[in-house]
């Protein structure tokens, strides 16, 4: 059985996106048995313990028997400290699996001083996308959060993604029609992922916006090598939090934009959602 930790980069807050907020993808991840009918992954959901501080467990998460992390960088920089960042690295350079996932602006900017996986994500102020003709606002409606913040849709709503180059196991579904999964949750401002320079990388996935046409990448997944082993930079953690599968498990009180109900009203929208983080899951298991 694989060990996963599902992972915030804040303390826990009622009003914020603490790992409560992730409930159904720890539920999902619990119930996934392997080909013998046993439980595949032990899951644990844990915020920081304090702000400004290493955390005690991912400061020596390099020492533990996780097999996965999956960091939900919901910070505004003061998330991750020199300390996390240099274990966690570590902790990928023993060959286990990793998942950063972000948001809109410089939301989770802590994660920029991760090794490889960290120069993946672009933000505001922090690690801009070498494109300077991304750096424009793509959300016009939340007037309050600048760019990167590509509009794919309502938070409830989902997105129609496009696979890029082969299908990769992220995105593979048998069942599929294209053999791959065609939807995953919509939000209102993603943010920016790309491949850094030299690492061995890929974009596998990526999204239109629905406001200016412009597409934009949601996942990059980086293959086992020297550097460490397999990893996948997100666009947004929106894609697994509850409130983006179902609306009726609320949000934090900032969150003021319309939500929309198609996860619940095309029933293969969300299962293409839980077959996308299923494949990650075992995907990241380490090899061998």
């Amino acid at each position: 059985m694989v060990r996963i930790l599902l992972q915030t980069t804040i303390a826990k807050t009622a009003d914020d996106w603490s790992v409560e907020r992730f409930s159904l993808l720890a539920d999902l991840l619990r119930s996934h048995k392997n080909p013998n009918g046993e439980s595949a992954f032990e899951v644990t959901a844990r915020n920081r313990e304090s702000q400004g501080s290493e955390d005690p467990i991912l400061s020596t998460i390099d020492r533990s028997d996780f097999g996965q992390l999956w960091l939900f960088a919901v910070d505004e920089g003061q998330g991750l400290t020199p300390k996390d960042c240099d274990a966690v690295s570590r902790f990928r350079a023993s060959g286990r699996g990793l998942m950063v996932a972000r948001d809109h602006m410089d939301l989770g900017c802590s994660v920029c001083n991760l090794t490889g996986v960290g120069k993946a994500h672009y933000f505001h102020t922090h690690n801009l996308d070498p494109d300077v003709g991304r750096h424009a606002i793509d959300d016009p409606y939340t007037t309050n959060i600048l760019w990167p913040n590509f509009h794919s849709g309502a938070n409830g709503d989902f997105q129609r993604i496009r696979v890029c180059g082969s299908v990769h196991p992220v995105l593979a579904d048998a069942d599929s029609p294209t053999g791959a999964i065609r939807f995953l949750p919509s939000h209102p401002h993603e943010g920016d992922v790309g491949v850094p320079p030299g690492e061995p990388a890929r974009v596998v996935a990526t999204g239109v916006s629905k406001t200016t046409g412009r597409p934009f990448n949601i996942a990059v997944a980086f293959e086992s090598s020297a550097r460490g082993g397999r990893a996948i930079a997100q666009s947004t953690f929106h894609h697994f939090a509850d409130y983006n599968w179902n609306t009726a498990a609320g949000a934090p009180s900032f969150v003021t934009e319309p939500p929309s109900n198609g996860m619940q009203a095309v029933p293969q929208a969300l299962q293409d959602t839980h077959r996308y983080a299923l494949n990650v899951a075992r995907w990241l298991t380490p090899e061998g």
